[in-house]
């Protein structure tokens, strides 16, 4: 059983069919003397085996993650599971192709009560010890062992409560260590003794995180995106860095550039004291920019010098997921970012007037729009918006509110556009997004995955509306005094991240300059190949 280390010296660089994108990418970020945790890699082609159960496959898997936690404990000099300075890892997925948010992640494994009294011991910190074993017990539980995500929201709103706490984010170390022993009570019948064995957890990760290739999300994201092709999996182990330590830490997301406008510069989402879910799922609202100054002066920079450094590596703007540990940087994934058509066409023409590409290569990367369709939308003098969030993916969206992806179908299907609109959005709701006109979440950020999906498909999308209270059950949703029903006209700027109640009158642009700049290489390749046809 072949496995591919990163790390400092042992960087191997293989094609992203082989190791998954995710992976090859995070290789090459190694290769490049960024500050990357290091990981193993379990190949592509041990997924299909894996989901049809064979038994060598078991065992090759156990080979793989042995040699692999093996690698990880001589570069790190912890030990998995240990009471003294334990290691803790993340089991990501990762296809030849990106598919954000469709597949399984599983963090903070290996986190067993041997391992907390190891974490506590080595860094004086009981909070962050017993979040992480709760974060485990959170993420193995509804990843791995299939209960539902409310069930575990139900015991931290309980718990917050009785604490008289704003959030689980002010919950106390001696809070949290209640909050995961409820948990594991939760689970625990489930797991076969795995919660207090660390192999036992890799292995079961590991699998789910394979398995999760065939969920139905998956695969809808798959028909969607034309992915039929893509073999599988792979699966990334990696050594967690710990962004849940305080206020000098964090979990983030960063873009080189906006990718729903295509502006030169970066935008960066970063929630402190937080684990990287807590931002790319949407479920927690980003900090201010003036608290991540405030808390980690030095971060702008030195993000802004890698997404630099990225851009050029690449030669596309990057989409990055980054950890702060107390006050150190660390980069845990790099992709080339998602980005509407209009973002798309103004990118392409600011790399090649920044020398980083071609026209040749600029004119194939936008091949696949419809120049004569690029209009920007704007909205004729529509008053006050009923409620203002987070423009998080461009463009005007009007239709008739809908509040799951089942409502969306219906109303679609009887030829209605449809907004939907969600508390926050699971990637579940992938089938919901690629009918609705637009989306719309109470919390998340313009980083999230619904975000990233939404500008991949070109839908205007407005997260992070805290004032807009949706009950999906009810079907109804509430700004202020202002309510309205499912089936109701809304319009939504994904630009500002404004929304209206009613249809609002809208005018149509072409970027004229940009179109004409990019007819004008059209004409001149189109001159350069017929003088080389005819000499």
């Amino acid at each position: 059983m072949h496995i591919v280390r990163i790390g400092a010296e042992a960087s191997e660089l293989r094609p992203a069919e082989e190791i998954g994108a995710k992976a090859a990418n995070l290789a090459r970020m190694a290769a490049l003397g960024l500050p990357v945790p290091p990981a193993f890699v379990l190949p592509v082609k041990l997924c299909a085996d894996i989901v049809a159960g064979h038994a060598h496959a078991a065992r090759h898997l156990r080979d793989g993650l042995e040699q692999g936690i093996s690698f990880l404990e001589t570069i790190t000099g912890r030990r998995f599971g240990d009471r003294r300075r334990p290691l803790l890892v993340s089991v990501r997925s990762g296809a030849a192709r990106s598919m954000p948010g469709m597949l399984d992640t599983v963090l903070n494994v290996g986190c067993t009560l041997d391992a907390v009294h190891g974490l506590i011991r080595a860094t004086g910190r009981p909070r962050l010890a017993w979040d992480c074993r709760r974060r485990f017990l959170e993420s193995f539980g509804e990843t791995v062992l299939k209960r539902d995500q409310v069930e575990f929201a139900t015991h931290i709103s309980e718990l917050v409560a009785t604490e008289d706490a704003g959030s689980d984010r002010e919950l106390d170390s001696e809070a949290l260590e209640r909050l995961a022993g409820r948990e594991q009570s939760l689970i625990e019948d489930r797991a076969d003794g795995s919660l207090e064995d660390a192999f036992a957890q890799l292995e079961a990760a590991a699998q789910a995180v394979y398995r999760s290739w065939m969920s139905e999300r998956a695969q809808t994201y798959r028909n969607l995106q034309h992915l039929e092709t893509l073999e599988g999996t792979a699966v990334t182990v990696q050594a967690m860095v710990f962004g849940n330590g305080g206020l000098a830490s964090g979990a983030g997301v960063a873009f080189s550039r906006d990718p729903s406008t295509g502006a030169p510069r970066p935008m960066i989402d970063l929630v402190l004291d937080a684990q990287g879910e807590d931002v790319v799922s949407g479920r927690r609202a980003p900090d201010t920019a003036e608290a991540i100054a405030r808390e980690l002066p030095k971060l702008e920079a030195e993000l802004g010098d890698v997404l630099r450094r990225l851009e050029h590596a690449f030669a596309d703007v990057q989409d990055v997921e980054f950890t702060v540990e107390n006050g150190r940087l660390w980069i845990l994934q790099t992709r080339t970012a998602k980005r509407t058509p209009r973002a798309a066409v103004r990118i392409a023409i600011d790399l090649v007037h920044e020398g980083l590409i071609s026209k040749e290569e600029a004119l194939g990367r936008i091949a696949g729009i419809d120049l004569a369709s690029l209009t920007e939308t704007r909205l004729v003098s529509s008053g006050k918006p009923a409620t203002t969030g987070i423009g998080a993916s461009g463009g005007i969206g009007i239709g008739r509110a809908a509040f799951s992806s089942e409502s969306a179908q219906s109303l679609s299907a009887a030829g209605e556009p449809v907004i939907l609109l969600r508390p926050d959005t699971s990637t579940a709701d992938v089938a919901g997004f690629a009918l609705s006109a637009g989306i719309v979440t109470s919390v998340g950020a313009r980083t999230s995955h619904a975000a990233l999906v939404a500008r991949q498909m070109d839908k205007p999308c407005v997260v992070g509306c805290r004032e807009l209270k949706i009950d999906p059950v009810a079907k109804r949703a509430q700004i202020g005094d202002l309510g309205f029903a499912e089936g109701d006209w809304i319009t939504i700027e994904g630009d500002t991240g404004e929304l209206y109640l009613g249809r609002c009158e809208t005018i149509r642009t072409r970027p004229e300059a940009e179109l004409a700049e990019i007819a004008a290489w059209q004409t001149q390749g189109h001159h350069g190949s017929h003088a080389t046809a005819t000499q």
